[in-house]
């Protein structure tokens, strides 16, 4: 039988500032091949009131022990159980590229599961999930060639695409992303009823402007669009930026 700190050490939800105080959570997704650890620069530029709670998800950082989910089914199944004894105070989401179509997703199973929503549905750097990708699927090319490709999206390092005993690491938890990205398909549900606040980067050649502006179709509530500098990993680079504007868009 599991105990609760074993259960809280198995968990995905993360803690790594917890605020007892707080009355708001912030769940954070990350993209693909991206562990809790991309948010540990937003732990001291949120306001006292907010608890940030980055997902860990199999196969990275702490959980570098279980194996990559590739499907998206049960990965939002996983969260949706072990999320909900942490909605007990309200919550919001943010979700950068992959990120973003968990938290959406997750939100939608919360909705129809519990009848409980996010406040609001922060999403980054990811098109409008109802709209077809129109690159050809990666997740199943030869090494070689998965690794050229992930070299065009400038989120992993060249160092690491360079170092063979690293990318032996990476490789099925990046394989397993795209995967999960790659053979999601939308399925149409009534739009959520929480505001959504959908953020871009100028010189993102991966998801134009018109692709996150579609995401107006998902809410029945207000919808806010912002275009930072940098490419399709901005997050990387604009901590302080996307900190700053969260909290300001949730004080409203």
């Amino acid at each position: 039988m599991l105990t609760l700190s074993t259960q809280k050490m198995d968990s995905w939800i993360t803690f790594p500032k917890p605020n007892p105080k707080a009355d708001l959570r912030l769940f954070c997704f990350p993209y693909a091949g991206g562990s809790s650890t991309i948010f540990r620069p937003w732990l001291n530029k949120l306001p006292a009131n907010i608890e940030i709670s980055p997902i860990e998800l199999p196969g990275r950082g702490s959980k570098i022990k279980l194996a990559p989910l590739n499907r998206l089914e049960p990965i939002i199944e996983s969260l949706s159980l072990q999320i909900k004894p942490y909605l007990d105070k309200p919550f919001v989401f943010f979700g950068h590229s992959m990120g973003g179509l968990l938290s959406f997703e997750l939100a939608r199973l919360l909705y129809k599961k519990y009848v409980v929503s996010p406040n609001h549905l922060f999403i980054s750097a990811r098109r409008a999930p109802q709209l077809i990708d129109s690159e050809p699927p990666i997740h199943a090319l030869s090494e070689s060639d998965f690794i050229d490709k992930l070299r065009d999206y400038n989120g992993t390092p060249n160092a690491v695409l360079k170092n063979q005993e690293l990318m032996q690491l990476f490789l099925p938890i990046l394989r397993a992303d795209f995967a999960v990205l790659e053979t999601y398909t939308y399925h149409h549900a009534p739009p959520l009823e929480c505001p959504i606040s959908v953020f871009g980067g100028l010189e993102d050649d991966k998801v134009s402007v018109e692709e996150l502006e579609s995401w107006k179709g998902q809410t029945n509530n207000n919808f806010f669009l912002l275009i930072f500098p940098g490419g399709h990993f901005f997050i990387n680079d604009s901590h302080s930026l996307l900190t700053e504007k969260i909290s300001e868009i949730l004080k409203h």
